[in-house]
């Protein structure tokens, strides 16, 4: 983002009936029936108030798969919270399934089981039809257990063996992974990335009047907590990090880092994530959207610069690598499309870097910044922005960096004036994305003082199970910048209050 210049109860009944019950529905036609190209059994094999957990296992009558996709329609409301066995997403009432890498095949006889945590109010009706590959499926059963169980246990076990309980998230701000297209903690358990952005230290130092804009005390960063956030983005400044003499010297170098250390340690102590971003760079470009014609760090470059970035991520990854509870966020909002000629052309650029058609400077690629992360034998979690200030991810996946890690996602920018700010668009770009890597978007925001917006942004997310942060925790006049506040005590805007109601509302 551009900113101002200045500154577990009993069960009984049906829900007890339900459980452990494979459903089943199959379909007729004229004539002989047709051999059904699926067979689906779905089970609830723990029940609570409030939520649940169910098995589903298909099995491949048809021809071997190499990729399948399973869907089905929740009747009563229920919402997956998190899935296991394949990759989950759910739009509305509509599931969808798909193979990860290891369970992809499918042969021909051959099952594959997937579970679920799900959330349910009213009735937890099950799912009546299944299909696969968009081919309607068989369900087994009914099945029900018998009314007097046996006097001695069966002389062979299931066939399937039962689905294990999904696991604790661990206690805290967790130690990411990327596992499929999913953040996990150092338990296996998938976790979203959920909170605010803290802006400051990306201009405040350069422009020598500060480090940070406003308060960054334990009172501050506690009231972010209390909106029931679980992440805080920290936008930085690479100049002003390693030290350059055109920073005032009591806020540049050791003060600078300092402080942002102290940031981030008060983050972690309130259970949050601390995702360390860099925003401005240094590098002279006066083209297409120049924000600014300084060669210094003052505002927002296309890309990356050779000559102090790799720097910069070396440092910085060398002051946090033993501490894989804070995540890296490589540059904010890249926009080499804005100053080359084709497309191809500015995916190369942010990829790989080097002589950038329209860019006066030698670029650091995306590959370059995982490489210097990596070097420094760093294994925190990385995030990658796309082009067109970061609301452009439609090449992503194509250009996207090698990671040795194995521990890399996409992070995505996305306010009501971008072009990509319609369902629509979010359909066709980013879910195929969501669908191969862990998605972020790492600012959301608007600029008329409402909420509007953000409400379907943040839908479209849930519905996914995403993660999402605001822009910004800071007391701006929210007509000239997304603000989501006007006190450092936690007081909303406007706009904020969508957010603060909307984290509230997701944690128990």
């Amino acid at each position: 983002m551009r900113h101002p210049p200045r500154l577990v109860a009993p069960l009984s009944g049906a829900a007890l009936t339900l459980a452990g019950t494979a459903l089943a529905v199959a379909g007729t036609a004229s004539g002989a029936p047709a051999a059904p190209v699926c067979t689906v059994e779905y089970s609830v094999t723990n029940q609570w108030t409030g939520g649940f957990q169910g098995a589903v296992t298909v099995t491949n009558h048809s021809t071997a798969l190499n990729g399948w996709s399973l869907g089905f329609s929740f009747p009563a409301g229920q919402r997956v919270g998190q899935g296991w066995g394949g990759t989950w997403t759910q739009s509305g009432a509509a599931v969808t399934v798909t193979g990860e890498s290891w369970n992809a095949r499918l042969d021909t006889g051959a099952k594959a089981t997937t579970g679920f945590v799900a959330s349910w109010t009213g009735a937890n009706t099950a799912p009546s039809s299944f299909t696969l590959g968009g081919a309607p499926c068989a369900t087994e059963g009914p099945t029900t257990p018998p009314t007097d169980p046996p006097t001695t246990p069966p002389t062979t076990p299931p066939t399937t063996p039962p689905t294990s309980p999904p696991p604790t998230p661990a206690a805290g701000a967790p130690e990411l992974s990327v596992t499929g297209n999913k953040f996990t903690d150092q338990n296996g358990a998938v976790r979203r990335l959920l909170g605010v952005n803290r802006s400051g230290g990306e201009f405040m130092c350069v422009q020598g009047h500060g480090i940070w804009d406003g308060p960054a005390d334990d009172a501050s960063v506690r009231a972010i907590a209390d909106w029931k956030a679980n992440t805080v983005r920290i936008p930085l400044n690479e100049e002003c990090w390693l030290g350059l003499d055109n920073v005032r010297p009591e806020y540049r170098g050791a003060h600078y880092t300092a402080a942002v250390k102290d940031l981030v340690a008060r983050v972690l102590a309130h259970g949050m994530t601390p995702v360390v971003e860099l925003h401005w760079t240094h590098g002279q470009y006066t083209g297409n959207s120049a924000g600014c014609a300084d060669v210094h760090a003052t505002c927002q470059k296309p890309m990356p610069n050779a000559r102090y970035t790799p720097a910069f991520w070396t440092s910085v990854a060398n002051t946090f690598k033993d501490d894989r509870r804070v995540v890296f966020d490589l540059f904010n909002e890249p926009y080499p499309d804005r100053a080359s000629p084709t497309a191809a052309q500015a995916w190369t650029c942010w990829r790989d870097g080097g002589t950038c058609p329209g860019i006066g400077y030698e670029v650091a690629g995306m590959q370059d910044l995982v490489d210097a992360v990596r070097a420094t034998g760093a294994k925190n979690l990385v995030l990658v922005p796309g082009l067109a200030y970061a609301n452009d991810l439609s090449q992503w996946p194509a250009y996207r960096p090698t990671d040795p890690a194995a521990n890399l996602a996409a992070a995505w920018h996305v306010y009501n004036f971008n072009s990509c700010s319609t369902e629509t668009c979010w359909n066709d770009t980013l879910a195929p994305v969501a669908r191969q890597v862990p998605l972020l978007a790492g600012e959301i925001g608007e600029n008329t003082c409402g909420h509007a917006f953000t409400d379907r942004v943040m839908t479209w997310f849930d519905d996914r199970g995403l993660s999402y942060l605001g822009w910004t925790w800071n007391t701006w006049d929210c007509a000239s910048g997304p603000a989501l506040i006007t006190s450092y005590d936690g007081t909303p805007t406007a706009f904020g209050t969508g957010l603060r109601d909307h984290l509230r509302a997701l944690t128990p």
